[in-house]
């Protein structure tokens, strides 16, 4: 139920902040969560995960207060269906370009008559101590569902995307909307800004929550985002962190011994 948790901070103007984790120990996510992240973003596109891996680290990340949400493989529905009834906070749909894209994946999180989700909840239910008809009074909307946007085809179809039922939020992946719009990671270049500056408005327009993912040695773009009206964001990650940490400790420690010799 940390879903609702996280929308009602948004609701009241309040930042909500999480990170990715790439790595496969659940104690990984589990630190982070007890750091104070409202949620820990569980990468099973860009990673090795399998899906006793997601298990795992959705436990940890709940056991200790934040949010667990899990990126799956766009369109793969075999996936897609254990992952939701391991009891995940949201599901995050990489690459939605379509209204059809984002109808297929919507449908796949939500129980008939709304979706086409198949029914058989295990961790989702406790196991069996929660009872089933009072599940299903929420189940639809203690799932956190949203949708990446990171292509110029996704930014043009967006207010079609927008039309779909059961769209909690938007994500931005700025990265891949820079190579969609030629600038190969430049975050900065004006047309990058005018396309996340459309997805914020047109979101907003719709009532929908619009989050960015970025890398935690971006602060400046970060503030540029806030200001812009992001409603939620997602900075930095586990192997950048251990990088950022090796490479300041290395350098700092170096430093100290040149000053002594």
């Amino acid at each position: 139920m940390k879903s609702f948790t996280m929308k009602e901070k948004i609701k009241k103007g309040e930042l909500v902040l999480g990170s990715h984790v790439f790595l496969l120990d659940p104690a990984i996510g589990e630190q982070m969560a007890l750091y104070g992240y409202d949620f820990v973003w569980i990468d099973a596109e860009h990673s090795a995960f399998d899906k006793e891996n997601i298990l795992n680290h959705i436990r940890a990340i709940q056991g200790s207060h934040a949010a667990a949400i899990v990126r799956v493989v766009k369109g793969d529905v075999s996936f897609i269906k254990p992952v939701l009834e391991m009891g995940p906070d949201g599901i995050i749909f990489p690459m939605i370009n379509t209204k059809e894209e984002a109808e297929i994946a919507i449908s796949v999180c939500l129980y008939p008559p709304r979706g086409k989700r198949g029914f058989g909840p295990r961790r989702a239910i406790k196991y069996g101590l929660d009872d089933t008809t009072s599940y299903l009074s929420y189940a639809d909307n203690s799932l956190l569902r949203i949708v990446q946007i990171e292509t110029l085809e996704g930014v043009n179809n967006l207010s079609s995307i927008l039309e779909v039922d059961g769209i909690d939020a938007v994500m931005i992946g700025p990265n891949d909307l820079s190579f969609s719009l030629g600038c190969r990671g430049d975050m900065w270049d004006k047309k990058v800004l005018n396309h996340i500056d459309t997805i914020i408005k047109t979101s907003k327009e719709r009532g929908v929550i619009v989050g960015i993912s970025l890398g935690n040695s971006d602060m400046p773009f970060v503030k540029e985002m806030v200001q812009r009206g992001i409603d939620f964001l997602s900075c930095g990650d586990d192997i950048s962190f251990i990088a950022q940490g090796s490479s300041q400790t290395i350098s700092t420690i170096n430093a100290l011994w040149k000053e002594e010799n």
